[in-house]
C-alpha cells in the first residue's frame, strides 16, 4: 500500500507541476504531452529503482541484525533470556506466567530471533519485497500520473479547457490518493485527502508562477 500511495502521489504532482509550468509559460500544450510522458517513464524509473534500493537495504540491514542476535544467543544465552525476561515483564506478566512466556520463546531460536527483532528493533517479521515494491511503486507512479495529461490528447480542445480539465482531474486524483494514504496511516480520511490536494495544489502553484515568470522575464512567445 505504501509503494503504490507515495508512488501515485509523487506521479501525479510532478506530472502536473509539469503541466503547470507549461501553461504558465505559455507554450504550446503539445510540450506539456512530450515533458509529461518523459517525466512518468525517466522519474518513475528512477523512483521505482530507488524504492528498489530502499527495499534491498532494509532486508541487508535486517539479515546483519538477525546474524547479530543469532551470535549473541550463542555466546551468552542466558544474557538474552533475561532480555525476554525484561521485555515480558514491562508488558505486565510476572511469576509462572513470565517463566513460561521466556521458556517457550527461548525454546525455538527462530521465535527468539523474531521476538528480539521485534522488541529490541522494532523491525517487523514481514519484509518488502524488492522487486514487487519497485514495479508497484512504477505503475502507481505511472497510472496516477497519466491522469493530468488525458485531456492534451484530446483532438478539438482549446488549450485552455485542456489544463481545466487536467487540472480538475489532478485534483481528484490528490484526493483519492491522499484517502488511500488515510488508511494505512489510520488517519481522517478528508483531512488526509485534503492535504494531499493543499500540497499538489501548491507545487502546481508554484510551477505556474515560476513559468509565468520566466515566459515574462525572458519574452516566450505565446502558443
Amino acid at each position: 500500500m505504501s509503494d503504490a500511495v507515495l508512488g501515485g502521489i509523487d506521479g501525479c504532482v510532478t506530472t502536473f507541476a509539469i503541466v503547470s509550468g507549461v501553461i504558465g509559460a505559455g507554450l504550446n500544450p503539445s510540450v506539456a504531452v512530450v515533458l509529461g510522458f518523459a517525466n512518468l517513464v525517466a522519474d518513475g524509473f528512477s523512483m521505482a529503482v530507488s524504492n528498489y534500493e530502499s527495499a534491498r537495504a532494509e532486508i541487508e540491514q535486517n539479515e546483519s541484525l538477525r546474524a547479530s542476535e543469532r551470535q549473541h544467543i550463542e555466546t551468552v544465552p542466558e544474557g538474552e533470556r533475561e532480555e525476554i525476561r525484561q521485555i515480558f515483564a514491562s508488558k505486565g506478566f510476572s511469576g509462572e506466567t513470565l517463566e513460561s512466556i521466556v521458556e517457550t520463546i527461548t525454546a525455538d531460536e527462530r521465535l527468539w530471533i523474531d521476538t528480539m527483532m521485534r522488541e529490541e528493533h522494532g523491525v517487523s517479521a514481514v519484509e518488502r519485497n524488492p522487486a514487487r515494491a519497485a514495479l508497484t511503486t512504477f505503475a502507481a507512479f505511472f497510472m496516477v500520473g497519466l491522469i493530468p495529461l488525458l485531456p492534451f490528447l484530446l483532438p478539438g480542445v482549446g488549450a485552455g479547457l485542456q489544463f481545466s480539465l487536467s487540472a480538475v482531474l489532478a485534483a481528484v486524483m490528490f484526493f483519492s490518493v491522499g484517502a488511500m494514504k488515510s488508511r494505512w496511516l489510520s488517519k481522517p480520511l478528508f483531512r488526509t485527502g485534503l492535504r494531499t490536494l493543499l500540497t499538489g495544489g501548491t507545487a502546481a502553484g508554484l510551477a505556474f508562477l515560476i513559468g509565468y515568470v520566466l515566459r515574462e522575464l525572458f519574452g516566450i512567445a505565446l502558443a
